[in-house]
């Protein structure tokens, strides 16, 4: 069946490139960060605007609508029998951070490519899922089981609204969620978060401040210290504050995803290094400082001592994501995404003896790692199909990101960031400045989708 329709998908992918990219605008000028709940938009106005927009889209495109509790939405097409594919993106985005060029919430399209936060994570993936059902409409595919595309609202603060989601709706039989890169990942690894807290300690840092997001390697920080004869140093400035004797040392470096920090530069531990080296700090400070050494020395977790590799996925990664200070206290967040032959439980106690009485370890998350064989029937149609458009021979990759895709029973997440994708120097990545998605590659996907979830139909699920 899924080959009938090739000639009429190349035709609806061509006439729609532009309605297209009218509609991620739509949502990417809509800025949806996550912020206080109010009633009916349980993550903040931004998420619930967003959201309603999408939901707005898709009743245009003459789909049915739903949404659940303000955590959830979906458009949907029925099926003959009472089993259910989905495909789930999210309407809520990273904060915008620093570094940018332009507008992050107004997109601008420049040299075939779009610009603005979520154009790739996940708005337009979002946009994608909704003309892919669009086109099921449009040609009455006949459908065995239903097709739901879902939009959530808090993927990137905790994926609470999937979680109430499954506990007042069944979940569909196989998900995909377009939140990765091609051609298919069928593994997630595990995920470890807390932070790490300095007691009182009453020294030369007044304040300390960086990052935007816990899953964000931060490209900017400052502490305000009560020093002198501090000098400039690489990726290190000074300015006076506002106290006499005060100084703010502000770190510049080199923001990127959590899940892959190779090539960035944390600015936390960019001013970290420095206090430490020019003695700035009493005992219990410099203690502290020596911890967060350690934890941004590497992005594999040797100077922590929780270094990992089971073959099955790429090693442990680990980061620092933002730092505050609150009565008195450093608070600084760890994100580590970690393979099979470990536990986050196994993480947590390292840090905790590493610490010793220099940091508490609290607020711990852990989820564990998940893996999909290779050869299952769904990921099958899923590569076949990657590869028939693509012209590729790729295989299913296992990755460290976290997407929705591991809260239900059988999922994947499926593109549409590609795995070779090599960035113009106007363009950031996701959850960096410049946040960048090439306007060729989304069609494409948009090809693949349509195709994918003609051909999930003839499976057995």
């Amino acid at each position: 069946m899924a080959n009938a329709y090739m000639d009429k998908i190349e035709a609806f992918v061509q006439a729609n490139e532009e309605n297209v990219i009218r509609d991620i605008k739509r949502l990417v000028d809509i800025p949806s960060v996550a912020g206080t709940p109010e009633p009916g938009a349980p993550n903040g106005a931004g998420p619930a605007a967003a959201l309603k927009e999408a939901l707005a889209l898709a009743g245009e495109m003459g789909l049915a609508t739903g949404e659940f509790e303000g955590h959830m939405g979906w458009a949907e097409l029925p099926g003959s029998t009472d089993k259910q594919i989905a495909t789930i993106t999210h309407m809520d985005v990273v904060p915008a951070g620093n570094g940018w060029t332009g507008d992050p919430f107004n997109m601008r399209v420049q040299d075939g490519w779009l610009i603005g936060r979520g154009v790739a994570d996940d708005k337009g993936p979002g946009v994608l899922c909704l003309y892919a059902l669009k086109f099921l409409k449009e040609n009455n595919v006949p459908l065995k089981y239903s097709v739901r595309a879902l939009l959530g609202t808090s993927e990137e603060t905790g994926m609470e609204d999937i979680d109430r989601y499954l506990a007042g709706n069944r979940a569909p039989d196989f998900c995909f969620s377009p939140d990765a890169e091609f051609p298919v990942c069928n593994g997630e690894k595990g995920h470890f978060r807390a932070d790490l807290v300095s007691p009182v300690c009453g020294g030369q840092v007044l304040a300390f401040e960086g990052g935007v997001a816990f899953n964000a390697v931060p490209d900017r920080a400052a502490a305000l210290v009560r020093a002198e004869g501090l000098l400039p140093a690489e990726n290190i400035t000074l300015e006076p504050g506002e106290e006499a004797g005060t100084v703010w040392v502000r770190g510049w470096g080199k923001s990127g995803h959590a899940a892959m920090p190779e090539g960035t530069r944390n600015a936390i531990g960019l001013v970290v290094d420095y206090l430490l080296a020019n003695k700035v700090g009493n005992e219990a400070e410099t203690a502290y400082f020596e911890v967060l050494h350690k934890l941004h020395a590497s992005t594999d977790g040797s100077a922590l001592g929780i270094a990992a590799d089971d073959g099955l996925f790429t090693p442990l990664t680990v980061i620092g994501g933002t730092m505050k200070m609150e009565n008195g206290r450093m608070i600084q967040s760890v994100d580590s995404r970690f393979p099979t032959n470990t536990t986050g439980e196994a993480i947590r106690d390292t840090l905790t003896a590493l610490c010793g009485s220099a940091a508490a370890v609290e607020n711990v998350g852990i989820a564990v790692p998940f893996y999909i064989a290779a050869d299952a029937a769904p990921i099958r149609a899923l590569i076949d199909t990657y590869n028939e458009v693509t012209g590729e021979n790729a295989q299913p990759f296992t990755m460290g990101g976290g997407t929705y895709a591991r809260h239900f029973p059988l999922a994947v997440s499926f593109g549409p960031e590609r795995q070779d994708l090599q960035l113009p120097e106007f363009a950031g990545p996701m959850h960096g400045a410049n946040e960048g998605a090439k306007i060729k590659h989304l069609m494409q996907a948009l090809k693949i989708y349509i195709l994918a979830l003609v051909r999930l139909q003839e499976i057995d699920l």
